[in-house]
């Protein structure tokens, strides 16, 4: 059966990684996580000290970075290894989440981060979420899904996300961090988070995570169909 590309883009903590995992493993699919990517560059960036003001100094570091996903068989996921080192826990860290947006910004991060994202593509079989993934890095993927939910459902699920990790994280840094994230995602000059005119939208504010894949899988269907 012949293969296609699926972007899922969106605002933070809509559970776009959630989803693409799930139709990942349904399909039998490569899932790409394009935000720990991301993630992996901040951590490079924080932990060298890298000025990412300095477009030298950013460049001389890109040149360092070696990004890849390895399977785990005890979780039976791909986690994001930087320089040969397992950093999947690492990058969920706030203090990661609360820099990650600015980098993500960055024109030569960017274009990057998308030359090896386009390079992952080339023998579709592959579901990729991130903010720009259905408008800039596949265009013309065969389905795009943009997912948006309630601010208030988004900040209680980031919440419990980070408690699990850090039960000394408080909810108003919680809505303080993904409010700055959605006007920087959305305003920055290159690659801003927008829905691709020809992606479908969904909204799983009020439905359970079983529902919004069978949504989605019945979308991949009639893709496939057409095919």
């Amino acid at each position: 059966m012949s293969k296609i590309i699926i972007t899922i883009d969106g605002w933070s903590s809509c559970g776009k990684s959630t989803l693409a995992k799930q139709i990942a493993k349904k399909l039998g699919y490569v899932y790409v996580d394009s935000g720990a990517m991301y993630r992996a560059i901040t951590l490079y960036f924080l932990r060298n000290h890298i000025d990412w003001t300095d477009k030298k100094e950013v460049t001389n570091a890109l040149k360092e970075i070696h990004l890849d996903f390895r399977f785990n068989e005890k979780t039976e996921e791909s986690e994001m290894h930087l320089n040969d080192e397992n950093v999947e826990y690492v990058i969920r860290d706030l203090v990661i989440a609360e820099k990650v947006s600015d980098i993500a910004a960055i024109k030569e991060v960017r274009t990057f981060a998308v030359a090896q994202q386009q390079k992952m593509g080339t023998k579709k079989g592959i579901v990729m979420d991130g903010r720009d993934i259905g408008t800039v890095v596949f265009p013309k993927a065969e389905l795009k899904i943009f997912m948006t939910a309630d601010n208030a459902v988004r900040v209680e699920r980031r919440f419990k996300e980070l408690y699990d990790k850090n039960p000394n994280v408080s909810i108003e840094e919680v809505k303080s961090n993904l409010e700055m994230r959605d006007y920087i995602d959305s305003n920055r000059e290159v690659s801003p988070l927008r829905k691709a005119e020809d992606a479908i939208v969904l909204d799983n504010t009020n439905i359970s995570e079983a529902e919004q894949l069978q949504k989605a899988l019945a979308w991949v269907k009639e893709r496939l169909k057409g095919k």
